[in-house]
């Protein structure tokens, strides 16, 4: 694994030419991973984990994306409006993120940095949707009533897409005589190889940007979680008429769903500093490079609970309507 150098001579000119067999696993998003030793063996098989859910997370945003799209129902509520456009978020976190190492393969800076940009994008623009997510979950299921609000979706859209890119085109106008983005490079433990990529190349700036802004998501995504949790639980022990009652199966499968929407397992990161935890790491790659395979299995259950519930309330519509009834007869 690393970096090797082929000399060849082209009508009398030496060319150098500079390929690469290495790749990096996805934790080097919110995790400084100088500060870990890694091994050069597990680095490549977190590699492998982390490109190939990256992979199939694109493949399933893409699908979702496409299915919402081109979808002929004209009942698309705000709920799946949201879960599509993290899904366009995943979508352009996880493609980029295929890119990191193959930008760094380019002689022109530019390219690198604009990858950088991208991957750093889409990665706040996630944790903006997965907040987004949490606020549309806390309206419809705690606050019921006089939750009208004048163009939802726009103000919705506002912050999700734009406060992200408020915050990276500062962090581009910002940086003095050093940029915050381009290719880093991190040296692998036991070996003299290094592998490179396109990335945040400031770590102060990593810790600043991208950990405060998901600390900020996380604390106020597990506080809407815990509320939800307690209403779902409550809402079953009323309709049961009974505090007896275990969660059911479905109740437990719900709250781990939301975990998952509302971006929980990015928590893992809390859990790798100061050491190297490979556990962890794995979780870490394993669950959150798969999220956009989740959000497909997610929105297309939405998709198909709407559909139900438009066909049930057509049917309760023509039976409960007399003129109906005597035209069907």
């Amino acid at each position: 694994m690393g970096s090797f150098t082929n000399l060849s001579n082209f009508n009398s000119s030496n060319t150098v030419t500079c390929s690469y067999d290495h790749m990096t696993p996805f934790a080097v998003l919110m995790v400084d991973m100088n500060a870990l030793q890694i091994d050069p063996q597990q680095w490549k098989i977190l590699s492998y984990v982390s490109y190939i859910g990256c992979s199939l997370s694109s493949f399933f945003s893409t699908v979702t994306i496409f299915i919402y799209v081109f979808m002929k129902s004209p009942h698309r509520d705000n709920s799946l409006r949201i879960h599509v456009s993290l899904s366009v978020a995943l979508f352009l976190l996880n493609t980029s993120f295929l890119l990191i190492e193959w930008g760094a393969t380019w002689s022109q800076d530019i390219v690198c940095v604009i990858i950088a940009v991208i991957i750093q994008y889409s990665l706040l623009s996630c944790f903006s949707w997965m907040a987004i997510e949490a606020i549309h979950l806390y309206l419809l299921l705690i606050k019921v009533f006089n939750t009208y609000i004048k163009n939802y979706m726009v103000k919705l859209s506002l912050f999700g897409w734009g406060v992200p890119a408020v915050l990276v085109a500062g962090s581009l106008c910002a940086y003095g005589s050093k940029p915050f983005f381009g290719k880093t490079q991190i040296k692998l433990t036991n070996s003299s190889e290094a592998t490179q990529f396109c990335w945040i190349t400031d770590t102060h700036y990593l810790y600043g940007m991208n950990i405060t802004y998901f600390c900020l998501t996380f604390l106020f995504n597990i506080s809407v979680l815990v509320a939800v949790t307690h209403q779902i639980f409550k809402m079953r022990i009323l309709n049961t008429r009974s505090s007896r009652n275990l969660p059911s199966r479905k109740d437990i499968c719900t709250v781990l769903g939301l975990s998952f929407l509302l971006g929980m397992t990015w928590g893992l990161v809390f859990f790798t500093s100061g050491y190297t935890n490979y556990p962890i790491l794995y979780l870490f790659c394993i669950c959150n490079t798969l999220q956009g395979l989740f959000h497909f299995l997610w929105s297309y259950g939405t998709m198909k609970k709407n559909r139900h519930l438009v066909a049930q309330a057509s049917v309760t519509y023509t039976v409960s309507d007399p003129a109906s009834v005597s035209v069907n007869r």
